[in-house]
């Protein structure tokens, strides 16, 4: 019988062959699943793109206009990124997939600078003032 790893764990193995993306991420998608899956109220599957639009509000919500910064950091620059990361889950049996679904579901679905960028057009930068 097969030993049931923690996320963290196949995260870390996963890290360990391939340093592409940092354990955080995929530790974060799977909170990205969870919040897209309530903001739907549903269970089980998601499209690439619903899933890409439930990390673009949860990575806002979660880091407002540092979102890209720890995005970047963490080896996501790109939706493809992401797809990157879910398929090397799928791989692990993390999660799964439907006949239909590919790597190409997740190429050039939006741009990270158009994404993330406009948080900060919204932040009003005031100087440092002596208390």
């Amino acid at each position: 019988m097969e030993e049931k790893r923690s996320l963290g764990e196949v995260a870390e193995e996963i890290y360990a062959r391939d340093s592409l993306y940092k354990p955080d991420a995929y530790e974060f998608l799977m909170q990205v699943l969870g919040f897209t899956q309530q903001k739907l109220k549903r269970q089980g599957h998601l499209t690439a793109k619903e899933l890409l639009d439930g990390l673009r509000d949860f990575a806002i919500e979660q880091y407002g206009p540092m979102a890209k910064t720890v995005l970047n950091h963490w080896g996501l620059k790109r939706t493809e990124d992401i797809g990157n990361i879910v398929f090397n889950m799928i791989e692990k049996k993390m999660l799964s997939k439907t006949e239909s679904d590919s790597l190409d579901d997740f190429k050039n679905v939006y741009d990270f600078q158009e994404a993330f960028g406009k948080v900060l057009d919204n932040i009003t930068i005031y100087p440092e003032t002596e208390l």
